[in-house]
């Protein structure tokens, strides 16, 4: 699997690529990936305990086609329930599956299909994450909004009708910091009724600073929940701390938080244990904050700037509709989005059986709404994250949405 990580060091000074093969070729260059670093709160949690024992005791081998029939036949479904469907096993059964998990949405969503856009308003990051087109060592345009344009492609943004947005910046604490995410967030409460942040992971006293300014939830990308892949694809930055990612979201909930977003990227290790950690991570951190909302996201690997090798291995379009059938059985509440990562043939049919929130007018490149809607576009804008598959845009969801006899809904929040 490492031979689809190969990032262009051509133009790469030659301090940087030394350090960088030191990194790669010298683990014990390396700081302890378990270890938190002195600025990192921690905070009194067994969760990720209970979560990594399980992923790592997962045999889905295991499962055969009776344990599948089983589960599909239980009204509610119980962990070993869902550990059947996300085996090989239930392959077989996808279009019972998609039944199943198109009951429960409807059950407990009825037909609407949630539409937000992100925005990326820096690109500049400290991390060394070897599949990711932000990576300190990939050498890519660079750029960070000042506050004057972020509002201006907040108002390109909220001009189409939008009224959600998510804020992202590359995990640089020096180039985006908690004051100017904050300043982002303020400045987005003047325009939509929803704002989420999907920024570096901070502490708790942070987290309730994002949120007096505005910020609704946080999503959290865990990437993999296999502690020893996540330490060879992480190489530096805090990123590499496994624990204090993790505790991520309980941090955003105990800084006030109205909501949190989980997900592990698929294609970067074993797909049906992390698709199994991600949900049970979601799963136990729901029994100790009922009172929150929580999500999943199901995201793939995509093409980079320097790597068009970076794509899942093993993960097709059936195996990523099997994890998305298997969480909406095992969690009918829980709100699941699908990114523009896939593409519309697939996100147009998986938003009738189990995903609720959906992305429209997508760009993941710094600066690029203007261009956008617009045609013009911000000078030095910085360059994209990953490629997207599906570009539509908000009005053209809309309306595909509204033809498949969905509803699209744009904000479901009274304010008092």
């Amino acid at each position: 699997m490492d031979n689809q990580f190969i990032i262009d060091t051509n133009n790469l000074p030659e301090n940087v690529l030394n350090k960088k093969r030191q990194l790669e070729n010298d683990p014990a260059s390396r700081i302890n990936h378990m270890k938190y670093l002195p600025d990192m709160e921690q905070i009194n949690s067994n969760i990720l305990n209970t979560v990594l024992e399980q992923r790592n005791n997962f045999d889905y081998l295991n499962y055969n086609s009776k344990n599948v029939k089983i589960a599909l036949e239980h009204e509610t479904c119980t962990i070993e329930d869902f550990k059947a469907l996300l085996s090989p096993a239930a392959e077989p059964f996808l279009e019972q599956m998609a039944q199943r998990a198109s009951l429960e949405t409807a059950k407990h969503f009825g037909n609407t299909v949630y539409l937000f856009t992100p925005l990326y308003i820096a690109n500049y990051c400290e991390n060394y994450c070897v599949y990711c087109g932000f990576n300190c060592y990939n050498d890519i345009n660079r750029m960070k909004l000042n506050f004057e344009q972020i509002e201006h492609e907040m108002k390109v943004i909220a001009n189409s009708g939008m009224e959600e947005i998510l804020i992202l910046t590359g995990e640089s604490h020096s180039k985006s910091d908690i004051k100017y995410i904050g300043t982002a967030c303020k400045l987005a409460q003047k325009y939509f009724r929803n704002v989420g942040l999907e920024i570096y992971p901070v502490n708790v006293e942070d987290y309730r600073y994002l949120h007096e300014c505005g910020a609704d939830y946080v999503t959290v990308f865990q990437e993999t929940y296999d502690s020893d892949r996540y330490e060879k694809l992480h190489l530096a930055g805090h990123k590499r701390i496994f624990p204090y990612r993790f505790e991520a979201q309980e941090r955003a909930l105990m800084g006030g938080m109205r909501g949190v977003g989980f997900s592990a990227l698929l294609g970067l290790a074993d797909f049906r244990r992390d698709a199994l950690a991600s949900a049970l991570h979601v799963y136990y951190l729901q029994k100790k904050y009922p009172h929150a909302e929580f999500s999943l996201s199901c995201p793939r690997l995509r093409p980079i700037i320097n790597n068009d090798k970076i794509n899942p291995l093993d993960v097709g379009e059936r195996q990523l509709c099997q994890v998305l059938c298997a969480y909406r059985i095992f969690m009918p509440f829980v709100g699941i989005t699908v990114s523009s990562r896939e593409n519309a043939s697939f996100r147009n049919g998986i938003v009738k059986i189990a995903a609720t929130k959906i992305s429209a007018g997508v760009s993941t490149g710094i600066g690029d709404h203007e261009s956008k809607y617009n045609g013009k576009k911000i000078e030095g804008a910085g360059d994209e994250q990953f490629e997207i598959a599906d570009s539509r845009s908000f009005n053209k969801m809309y309306e595909d949405m509204s033809k498949a006899g969905l509803q699209p809904v744009l904000n479901d929040y009274l304010y008092v």
